[in-house]
C-alpha cells in the first residue's frame, strides 16, 4: 500500500515550522512519530495535501521537571519517557503502549494529538488534570496557549488544536504526596489496543480518580472519592458513566463489565501503593 500523493515539507525551527501550518492550514497534517500517521496514510485513511516533518525542529525534544510536574517535549519518544521514570503512572502507562519498536519511534504528544480514545496516554493525561501546549503565529510573532485535557479530547481521533496549530508540548502534574496510582487493561494479544482499561490515582486523604479507555468517544474520567474505600460500589459507579460499542471485537455489554473489573482493580493497586508509601 502506498499513500496518496503530497507535498511535504521539513522545516528546521519553530517559526518556519509554524509558518508552514498557518500557510497549508487543514490541508496540512504534521508528522513527528508517525506510527498512527503512516498507517492511515498507507490505507487511505487521510489524504493531507501537505505532510509537515518536524523532526528537525529544534527544542521540541526533551523531558524536564518544573514544579509541580513534569513536561514533555512534541519529539520525545514513548521509549526516551518510559526510561526516565519521570512520572510514575506515565511510567506504567508506557510499558503497556504498542511493541518496543514502536515505542522507539512514536512520540507521547503525538499520541495525544491523535486522540485515539483506545490509547492509553489521554487517560492519564485525563486522570492527572494535565494539558497540552500548543503554538502557532499570530501577526508575526509565536503565540502559545495551554489547553486542559478536559477540554482538548473533543472526539474520536479528534482534539483541539487546530488548524495552523502545533502541539509542542505536554504537561502531567505530580502526583499528590503520598498518592498511589496503577494501570489495568485487557487486550486480545500483547501490545493491541484494549478491549478495556482504567487508570486510577489514591491519595491518602481519600481523594480517588479513574480514567477508563475503550469504553467512550474520549476518556472516561470519573471522580470516585465519595466512595472511597468501597471499590466495588466505585467501580459500579464507573460502569454507569461509560458509553461502549459493539465492534467485531467485543460487545458494549462486554466492554462496560470489563471496564468495572478493571476499574476496580487499578483503584485497588493505587490505594494499596498508598498504603506502602505511607507505611
Amino acid at each position: 500500500m502506498k499513500p496518496p500523493p503530497f507535498d511535504y515539507h521539513a522545516p528546521r525551527d519553530l517559526a518556519a515550522a509554524l509558518r508552514t501550518l498557518a500557510e497549508v492550514g487543514a490541508e496540512g497534517k504534521v508528522l513527528a512519530g508517525g506510527q498512527s500517521l503512516i498507517p492511515m496514510l498507507n490505507m487511505r485513511l487521510v489524504a493531507p495535501a501537505h505532510l509537515v516533518d518536524v523532526n528537525r525542529v529544534a527544542g521540541l525534544g526533551g523531558i524536564g521537571r518544573e514544579p509541580g510536574g513534569v513536561r514533555v517535549g512534541a519529539l520525545a519518544r514513548h521509549a526516551e519517557a518510559e526510561r526516565s521514570g519521570a512520572h510514575p503512572l506515565l511510567t506504567r502507562a508506557l510499558k503497556l503502549v504498542a511493541h518496543p519498536v514502536i515505542r522507539n519511534r512514536g512520540t507521547v504528544v503525538g499520541s495525544l494529538v491523535h486522540a485515539d480514545p483506545a490509547a492509553e496516554l489521554p487517560a492519564v493525561l485525563a486522570v492527572l488534570g494535565g494539558s497540552v501546549r500548543v503554538a502557532r503565529r499570530h501577526d508575526g510573532a509565536v503565540v502559545q496557549r495551554d489547553i486542559p485535557a478536559a477540554a482538548f479530547f473533543t472526539g474520536p481521533m479528534e482534539s483541539a488544536v487546530l488548524p495552523g496549530e502545533l502541539a509542542v508540548s505536554a504537561w502531567f502534574p505530580d502526583l499528590a504526596p503520598g498518592a498511589g496510582c496503577a494501570f489495568a487493561e485487557v487486550s486480545r494479544r500483547h501490545g493491541d489496543y484494549a478491549l478495556a482499561g482504567a487508570c486510577a490515582v489514591v491519595s491518602p486523604d481519600g481523594a480517588a480518580r479513574v480514567a477508563c479507555v475503550g469504553v467512550g468517544a474520549v476518556p472516561v474520567v470519573v471522580d470516585v472519592s465519595a466512595l472511597a474505600p468501597d471499590w466495588a460500589a466505585a467501580a459500579r459507579a464507573v460502569r454507569e458513566e461509560t458509553e461502549p460499542d459493539d465492534d467485531i471485537h467485543a460487545t458494549a455489554a462486554y466492554r462496560r463489565h470489563l471496564v468495572g473489573v478493571l476499574a476496580e482493580r487499578a483503584l485497588r493497586e493505587a490505594a494499596q501503593e498508598a498504603e506502602n508509601l505511607g507505611a
